[in-house]
């Protein structure tokens, strides 16, 4: 199982952008899917986190800017990420909890850059 993340860049604080991760192999369920972040001499953080049945949990500081959302055919999820602020500056990195043939446990994708200059 191999998880392909894509959508990150450069923006100004303000703007726009949306990040996608699709998980492909052989997969049998995907239970909770999400992204994590980690800016420069910080920890990583958990940003937003979707279940099988809908769910979803955000981190504070993004609370009414990023909308995550999943589409189970395409084994893909989402992160739209609205107003975008400095602060917002980090690796993002999508993760999901696949149950395949050699059993269950999370998988990670490879990081994508996200950049929001003042």
């Amino acid at each position: 199982v191999q998880l392909q993340a894509s959508g990150g860049g450069l923006v100004q604080a303000g703007g726009s952008l949306r990040l996608s991760c699709a998980a492909s192999g052989t997969i049998f369920s995907i239970n909770d899917m999400g992204w994590d972040r980690q800016a420069p001499g910080k920890e990583r953080e958990s940003v937003a986190v979707i279940t099988s049945g809908g769910s979803i949990n955000y981190v504070d500081s993004v609370k009414g800017r990023f909308t995550i959302s999943r589409d189970n055919a395409k084994n893909t999820v989402y992160l739209q990420m609205n107003s975008l602020k400095p602060e917002d500056t980090a690796v993002y990195y999508c993760y999901a909890d696949i149950k395949d043939d050699l059993g269950s446990g999370s998988h990670w994708g490879q990081g994508t850059q996200v950049t929001v200059s003042s």
